[in-house]
């Protein structure tokens, strides 16, 4: 009888009609770069829940249940990486990760392992240096080449998961990199008036924009990467910038603004306020507008 059971069971599988189309890709991405870029390639065929927004560090971040929840659902995790998350990615994943969205396995990209990484450290390193990344900055988003490298692998990563709809990942992978080919040409001659000139940062989360850009940073408000602006470290500044030809100090939207605006009302250089990522400004929706945003604000000031 079990061995009858077996064999109607093995018929029905063999004759069973094919099996639909894998559901939609869960993505889980950490940073709302991310989340867009997903989306682009993913288009329909994804679902894409973003960690955080634009108004949050990523750096402080708890891994509450809303996130636990996705990274439940997640078929992929895609991420800055280099550490960025290191405070709450880890928590997640074990206690939420399933095995196929663990460090090296398809369902896993960390951004910063697939671009030639800036302010990269050797030798020792501690906590009395400030909240750095020794793996390299990772903010790698600001630089459109790295956007591109990355779509390739998020396209990759998707057809491997879902290859049902392989033929639609690599249309809209196709489309994305010819259109984004262009804008990054455009982008780059609008912006050659902006090689040479100087600018003030909060945080050096502006690295791989300002050099793609070759804009000069003079300082960072922050005396350690992470720790708040000194008074006798702005003083500093307001030294080294007066009669430096300053065009900038550029803030974030997580970032504080008071220091930004003591240093301008005192030098009379005036702050910039960036998107710095999707949604960080009302005119940065989508990938395309953060960067057309980033170049329309920088030539208004430089």
């Amino acid at each position: 009888m079990k061995i009858l059971l077996f064999l109607i069971a093995g018929l029905g599988v063999l004759f069973a009609p094919p099996s639909p189309a894998f559901a939609k890709v869960n993505i889980f991405a950490c940073e709302p770069e991310w989340a867009a870029l997903a989306e682009e390639i993913g288009g329909s065929f994804v679902t894409v829940k973003s960690a955080t927004n634009a108004q949050q560090d990523v750096h402080h971040i708890r891994a509450k249940p809303s996130l636990l929840a996705a990274m439940r659902k997640a078929d992929l995790v895609f991420c800055s990486g280099a550490s960025l998350e290191s405070g709450w990615l880890p928590i997640l994943l074990k206690k939420a990760g399933g095995p196929d969205v663990q460090p090296e396995t398809i369902g896993w990209i960390m951004a910063a392992d697939y671009v030639e990484k800036l302010d990269v450290m050797t030798g020792h390193v501690d906590r009395s240096m400030g909240h750095v990344h020794p793996e390299g900055n990772p903010h790698v988003h600001l630089d459109p080449h790295n956007i591109s490298a990355l779509a390739d692998i998020v396209g990759d990563r998707l057809m491997l998961i879902d290859n049902a709809n392989a033929t639609n990942y690599q249309n809209n992978l196709d489309a994305f990199q010819a259109k984004w080919k262009v804008l990054t040409k455009k982008w780059e001659v609008n912006a050659q008036g902006l090689k040479g000139k100087k600018v003030v940062v909060y945080h050096n989360a502006w690295a791989y924009l300002l050099t793609w850009l070759e804009v000069d940073v003079i300082a960072s408000l922050e005396p350690k990467p992470g720790v708040p602006p000194t008074a006798s470290h702005l003083e500093a500044i307001l030294k080294d910038v007066q009669g430096a030809n300053v065009a900038a100090i550029l803030v974030a939207p997580f970032e504080r603004r008071d220091a930004a605006e003591w240093l301008s009302g005192k030098s009379g250089v005036p702050v910039t306020y960036m998107p710095f990522t999707v949604g960080g400004s009302t005119q940065a929706y989508d990938l395309t507008t953060l960067f057309e945003e980033t170049i329309r604000l920088l030539m208004a000031r430089l």
